[in-house]
């Protein structure tokens, strides 16, 4: 066999062996088929994040913003929702576990998620900013304002909120508090100045707190971020989650649920 013949006979084998190695994939079933047949989808929740997610640990419950989205993502597929508790500083192992098909609940895109699954269609942009006492916002209104000696920034650990904070301020005191629920009663009652999150938590805060915490500049945050839902790595899964945050918000079902929680 002559040169030019053995080389026909590489590529044919290349072709062949390419052929059966995409055909043996097509027959592996995807995730968007699994969750289908098992009938049930995973939802990786921290329920410490309000408005897109709270446990009620008397009830069990969720409740949010994106446990209704969870909820109609779920009746889409024609499958159950199971919500699985997680936290902020362990969402990356549980999701590297395969503990859930989804994280929602207020999840922020980064490269390091990213690196480890796919992200849906961007759900919503802002960035991070600060809360503070509604007297003291003044003070607060560069990332010059904050970093000074004798400033307590408060922050919760693990997530996009302290990589923020450590990056970004130096001379400032940084004091972590584990309970995401009840830190913005630490600033209201004086324990801590001020935190930096996201600027649809803010407003979300402000609301809650009138007249006590208000958001600083939330229509023009220090960074830019986005939130959207972190898929197991499978194609069709992203797919049809795309597909569906298009449709929803086409025929107005997103706003009606965004409505619900944020205005």
């Amino acid at each position: 066999m002559g040169f030019f013949d053995r080389t026909i006979a590489a590529l044919t084998a290349a072709v062949l062996a390419c052929g059966l190695a995409t055909a043996a994939l097509a027959d592996q079933p995807s995730r968007l088929d699994e969750i289908v047949q098992r009938g049930t989808l995973r939802v990786g929740m921290t329920g410490d994040y309000k408005p897109f997610t709270y446990l009620d640990k008397a009830t069990g419950k969720f409740s949010g913003f994106d446990v209704d989205m969870a909820e109609a993502l779920g009746k889409a597929l024609g499958v159950k929702v199971e919500f699985v508790p997680t936290s902020w500083p362990q969402l990356m192992k549980d999701f590297e576990a395969d503990k859930f098909d989804v994280a929602m609940g207020g999840v922020s895109i980064t490269l390091d998620r990213q690196k480890k699954g796919y992200f849906s269609t961007a759900i919503m942009r802002e960035g991070k900013t600060p809360i503070a006492r509604c007297s003291d916002t003044s003070k607060y209104q560069t990332l010059a304002d904050i970093d000074r000696p004798g400033t307590r920034v408060v922050v919760n650990p693990g997530g996009t909120n302290e990589r923020f904070a450590r990056a970004n301020i130096k001379a400032a005191d940084i004091r972590v508090h584990t309970d995401n629920v009840t830190i913005f009663d630490e600033i209201a009652k004086g324990d801590a100045d001020l935190m930096m999150t996201d600027a649809s938590e803010t407003r979300y805060q402000q609301k809650l707190h009138p007249g006590v915490l208000c958001a600083v500049h939330p229509d023009k945050p220090f960074d830019f971020s986005e939130k959207a839902y972190w898929l197991q790595r499978d194609v069709a899964l992203k797919a049809f989650v795309d597909q569906w945050l298009h449709i929803s918000t086409e025929n107005g079902s997103y706003q009606a649920i965004y409505k619900t929680w944020f205005d």
